[in-house]
């Protein structure tokens, strides 16, 4: 029989393991608590900083054209800058990565960045408390500061004129910003959008709030496992989704009708309008082609002082051009004899006293002579006859009452509601009822397109800015047959009256442009008061004119309505100017002989001798802006091949990059757009008109990283209108 071993254990053993054991146990508590140092960091700030990071990459939002593919609004990389001042980031004193000389980089920078020099140093000698573990406490440089505001948001140029100094501790932070590149330029129609804190940029007007989804696109992500200073862990995987660009919008807009619309707009604002707009549409395909509204403002630096569009959302009585809907009311329903008579000047309906708006009429006068007269009288007569069920029918037939659909948002509706006879009356020569311009204009498609009212659009095509394909397109889009074409035939006749002066007391006579065969119907609407009936004065009306040409067979409507005109007559000089713009350019009156030496047809001035091009140009009637002082031009505006009325400004840049400030004094604001456009200036207006005065010196050298301020004012004081309104 075995004997059994016995080992015997020493307490002090025991009691050893058990220490050892329970320093093991203490160490993992103590590591657990995440107190023990991995570099300079805590295990638990690693252990949180060890984690999967998820970084967000913005989509580019899509760009805006017009239909000759200008880009109208489009992302542009913008920086701020900033100044390492923390002296760690030097390793190599020959080679500094902090601004080591604070006096030479303020001076250096402050007329890049719109700020002084003392301004700049107060932020370059910021300092901040610094305190080591004992409490010791000191006054430090912060580690990086940033330059703003005037470092702030600064384009590619100016970063790149930074760069040249090769300043030390100077660098950018990059980012995106929504940029309109024509400024003031159909500035409702585009409306903009900002970014909000998270740099997403969302719309806020115009197509660019009707279309922000579309415009948006798709953020893309990168995934990652990222250290404590947030940085990728070296071979760890990433998993990346990429961002998808959003969809491109072209717009119906017509780069050289809308510049001749923005001038007539210009001349308009000679007359102090408390709002305006003007447009011009394809009457054949109910494109628009050029719309301008007053007051404006500059999409980039969004000084606006209405949110609402005169063109789409404003609803007014529209006075007179309402006539051409109730004398077609009236035809339609076979109850119109232009040739019959009637008693013009006062008409009693119930206890209301109507009256022509001469007061006193033109005795006993045919209905086709009412109309071109825009008498009250014929249209209240008509009015009656047809009754109100008849009258608001057709209106409400020609969208009159209902939004039409546009791609634009804030659309009014108007009010097309009357019930007594004295409403009826009054909504015949169009008061006591409201419409908006973009509704007046769906209406005026009929008498281009034999009766059948054709949809208004400003949207073209929209296009995936990923691969090119078509995703939306816009056509001619017949909304119903109203009338016949014996009723649009006899409008036309009629209205053709109204301007070449058919009848003695023809309103739209001061419209007529020989050869132009333009026909229309002026309208003059008093304005409602808060108080209750209308304001009183000789300001206070909306004045409108209603145009197509030619009138054989329409192809462009021009419609304007203003509020408040300090001189009423200034309307009519600005339609014809854009009447004799678009009609010479769109080659509309080719073939009219007495044209020919009215026009000048823009040459290509690319690669030729500045001095013997601007004497041709200077010699023809026109007048040459030259932009630099170098012997060969590199750019021109407009383009070859443009039809212009004598005495228009072509601009040519040559190659010369020292830009000289010319004398801008009398330019309209549109031509200061193109001139800032041309050398990249940013411009801010104040006033409307013309220029009255700028801030750069004439003849200075032009330092395009700042902003040219420019003070418009109306040519003209008020006038006493004399002049034939209905």
């Amino acid at each position: 029989m075995k004997k059994t071993r016995i080992i015997k254990i020493k307490p002090i053993f025991i009691i050893i393991v058990v220490f050892i054991f329970l320093c093991i146990i203490f160490k993992l508590v103590y590591i657990g608590t995440g107190n023990v140092k991995v570099g300079k960091s805590t295990l638990a700030e690693f252990a949180n900083a060890r984690d999967v990071r998820k970084k967000t990459i913005r989509a580019k939002r899509g760009t805006i054209y017009s239909r000759d593919g200008e880009v109208l609004a489009k992302d542009v990389n913008s920086y701020t800058v900033i100044a390492y001042l923390s002296d760690t980031r030097t390793k190599d004193p020959k080679k500094p990565y902090h601004v080591v000389d604070k006096d030479l980089t303020a001076e250096k920078l402050s007329p890049l960045i719109n700020m002084t020099k003392e301004k700049i140093l107060d932020i370059l000698n910021i300092t901040v408390e610094s305190c080591d573990d004992d409490n010791n406490c000191k006054k430090v440089s912060p580690y990086q500061v940033e330059l703003g505001p005037g470092g702030r948001g600064i384009t590619e140029l100016v970063k790149d004129q930074i760069d040249e100094l090769d300043l030390p501790g100077i660098d950018f932070i990059s980012s995106t910003k929504r940029y309109y590149p024509n400024g003031d330029f159909a500035s409702y129609t585009l409306g903009y959008a900002k970014s909000d804190d998270e740099g997403l940029f969302k719309g806020e007007m115009g197509i660019e709030l009707f279309y922000n989804k579309e415009l948006t696109g798709k953020d893309g992500y990168i995934e990652y496992q990222s250290d404590l200073q947030g940085y990728q862990i070296t071979s760890t995987p990433s998993i990346e989704k990429k961002s998808t660009s959003g969809n491109d919008v072209y717009l119906t807009l017509d780069d050289n009708i809308q510049m001749f619309t923005e001038q007539a707009m210009n001349k308009l604002e000679e007359s102090s309008p408390e709002w305006a707009t003007i447009s011009v549409i394809n009457a054949k395909t109910g494109e628009i082609l050029g719309v301008s509204s007053s007051p404006s403002f500059n999409n980039n630096t969004r000084d606006i002082k209405s949110y609402y569009d005169p063109f789409t959302s404003y609803e007014y009585e529209p006075g007179s051009t309402m006539k051409i809907f109730s004398f077609m009311a009236a035809m339609e329903n076979g109850l119109y004899n232009g040739s019959d008579k009637y008693k013009s000047g006062i008409i009693n309906v119930d206890d209301a006293k109507i009256k022509d708006w001469n007061n006193h009429g033109w005795g006993e006068i045919t209905y086709d002579q009412g109309f071109m007269a825009s008498s009250n009288t014929a249209a209240v007569n008509l009015g009656l006859k047809l009754g109100r069920a008849k009258l608001k029918d057709f209106y409400n037939l020609l969208g009159f009452g209902t939004k039409t659909g546009i791609s634009l948002p804030n659309e009014g509706v108007g009010l097309i509601n009357f019930r007594y006879n004295t409403e009826i009356a009054a909504a015949s020569y169009g008061q006591g009822m409201t419409v908006s311009a973009i509704q007046m204009i769906q209406a005026l498609t009929t008498l281009a397109n034999d009766g059948t009212m054709i949809k208004p659009y400003i949207v073209s095509k929209m296009v995936n800015s990923e691969d090119g394909s078509v995703i939306l397109e816009n056509k001619r889009t017949e909304v119903k047959k109203v009338c016949s074409t014996e009723t649009v035939n006899k409008m036309i006749e009629l209205m053709r009256g109204v301007v070449d002066g058919s009848f003695k007391a023809s309103t739209g006579t001061g419209y007529y442009i020989k050869g132009y065969d333009l026909v229309g119907k002026t309208g003059t609407a008093q304005i409602a008061s808060n108080k209750g009936g209308y304001l009183k004065g000789s300001r206070n009306y909306i004045r409108s004119f209603a145009g197509l040409f030619p009138g054989e067979d329409p192809e462009i409507i021009v419609y304007v309505a203003a509020s408040k005109l300090t001189n009423a007559n200034v309307l009519k000089t600005a339609i014809k100017g854009l009447v004799k713009d678009v009609g010479t350019y769109l080659n509309i009156y080719e073939d009219i002989e007495e044209n020919d030496e009215e026009v000048y047809i823009v040459d290509s001035y690319i690669n030729k001798d500045t001095t013997i091009e601007v004497e041709s140009i200077n010699n023809s009637n026109m007048e040459a802006v030259v932009i630099g002082e170098g012997n060969k031009i590199i750019s021109q505006y407009p383009n070859e091949g443009t039809t212009l009325n004598l005495s228009n400004k072509i601009f040519l840049k040559t190659n010369d990059t020292n830009y000289k400030m010319p004398n801008i004094k009398g330019w309209s604001r549109s031509d200061v757009l193109v001139f800032a456009k041309m050398i990249n200036l940013d411009v801010n207006f104040e006033g409307y008109g013309y220029v009255k005065s700028f801030d750069i010196k004439k003849d200075s050298e032009i330092d395009i990283s700042k902003t040219l301020n420019v003070i418009l004012e109306p040519k003209y004081k008020e006038e006493k209108n004399t002049k034939k309104e209905d």
